[in-house]
């Protein structure tokens, strides 16, 4: 039986067979109408409710993204909650990253953050106070297996000792996900002057577990990167390592490659991808002799050969780690030549991936600036006319007529050093 109906006698008396039903009385049957209509509305109300309760778990499922963070979030589930839950004020409480079982801390903000809507009564600090005050005489509200959501009317605030009288009623749940506790939400005050109940609480209650498993993926997510970007420091430290005077190229790289992708109105998506590209491209040349990568002299042709077989290695290196699938044909194709005439395929024009024609402009601006054993860095001038005379053989024209327009900034790069290497989540999409 749905909630709120009540079972109806369809008539005064049994039935006998081969006789008509006893006719009702006017009275009674107006006022089982009138009972059947008040228990139909009262139906119709409750059903509108539930629809509205699971068309807000549902948009909120349907917006867990990693790209969306926390406090963009939970101001969305503010919002939506506002329209559905009757409570005057809301509260949402991110905690400030503590120790709860992993080191990385995601988080951009050092504090606890406190977003509202409606009339909410309690600031940042009196908030914090509450949920300490709270834990100290109940279960943490919300964690699994322990108590669920905590409802306080007014029976249980009225008391002489109660420290905030501001805030007599309220749900508390906590956000959270397995042991790490990411905050809380709260909701204050009944928008119709009645108690807060179950219903409402279980609302609440199913809100703050969305967002603690938002919350939980975000950290793991930032975990991952971590990691991921403690792989990518110790191969370009390899790099480094193999030959010192090229070390610091790769980060340079990277970021003169960034500075030509943003000349290109390239987005943020493949800006992140030609980063950490730059900073791969070279890693094949692990595989390489060091007599031939250190050799302070012309190369014979058959030490050439060999050392183009960096791109090969390197992307034989790489191609097992799924989140840098997307750099792999960076990796192959940056020695690529925009006629041709490059390697290891041969390719040519537009058939050779955007960013790895990016990478190879600065990955020769940066060769041909730096010093070397046999060489000094050539001078400016002779690097622009280079470019100049390679543009349409060795380099897209398109990407050296970038270089042009970005010249100060990316000599800037170059004469400024290593500005370090960047391994924020945002690489890893």
């Amino acid at each position: 039986m749905l909630p709120g109906m009540t079972d109806v006698v369809l008539a005064a008396g049994p039935a006998v067979a081969g006789e008509p039903s006893p006719a009702l009385d006017p009275l009674t049957e107006r006022r089982r109408a009138e009972r059947l209509e008040h228990e139909n509305a009262h139906l119709a109300q409750h059903l509108a409710a539930m629809l509205e309760e699971v068309c807000l778990l549902h948009r909120l499922t349907e917006n867990l993204k990693l790209s969306r963070g926390e406090t963009e979030m939970g101001r969305l589930a503010l919002q939506w909650l506002q329209a559905v839950l009757p409570a005057k004020g809301l509260a949402l409480q991110l905690l400030a990253h503590r120790d709860q079982g992993g080191p990385f801390d995601y988080r951009q903000t050092p504090n606890a953050v406190l977003l509202g809507a409606g009339q909410c009564p309690l600031d940042n600090e009196q908030f914090t106070r509450l949920t300490e005050y709270l834990l100290a005489r109940h279960p943490r509200p919300g964690r699994a297996g322990e108590a669920a959501p905590l409802v306080l009317n007014h029976g249980a605030t009225q008391s002489e000792d109660w420290p905030f009288p501001q805030a007599r009623q309220m749900i508390v749940t906590a956000l959270a996900e397995g042991e790490r506790l990411f905050g809380w939400l709260a909701a204050f005050d009944h928008a119709c002057g009645g108690d807060f109940g179950s219903e409402e609480a279980s609302l609440l209650a199913s809100v703050a577990a969305i967002l603690g498993i938002h919350s939980g993926n975000l950290a793991l997510y930032a975990e991952q990167a971590e990691l991921m970007g403690g792989i990518i420091h110790a191969l370009t430290a390899a790099i480094d390592a193999k030959d010192e005077y090229t070390c610091g190229h790769s980060d340079r790289v990277a970021r003169i490659a960034v500075r030509l992708a943003e000349e290109l109105g390239c987005d943020a998506d493949e800006l992140n991808r030609i980063y950490l590209a730059g900073l791969l491209h070279d890693i094949g040349k692990i595989g390489i002799a060091d007599s031939v990568l250190r050799k302070p002299g012309r190369l014979s042709d058959e030490e050439f050969q060999h050392i183009q077989t960096h791109a090969r290695i390197g992307h034989r290196i790489l191609r097992d780690l799924k989140k840098l699938d997307k750099v792999l044909p960076v990796i192959l194709h940056h020695h690529e030549a925009w006629n041709g005439e490059g390697y290891p395929l041969g390719l040519e024009s537009t058939a050779i991936p955007l960013a790895a024609r990016i990478v190879a402009v600065a990955d020769s601006y940066d060769a041909m600036s730096s010093d070397r054993p046999y060489r000094k860095g050539m001078p400016e001038e002779k690097i622009d006319e280079i470019f100049r005379g390679g543009a349409g053989k060795q380099w897209d024209p398109e990407v050296v007529a970038a270089f042009f327009r970005a010249r100060r900034d990316i000599r800037n790069i170059v004469q400024n050093g290593s500005g370090g290497v960047d391994f924020g989540p945002a690489l890893w999409k």
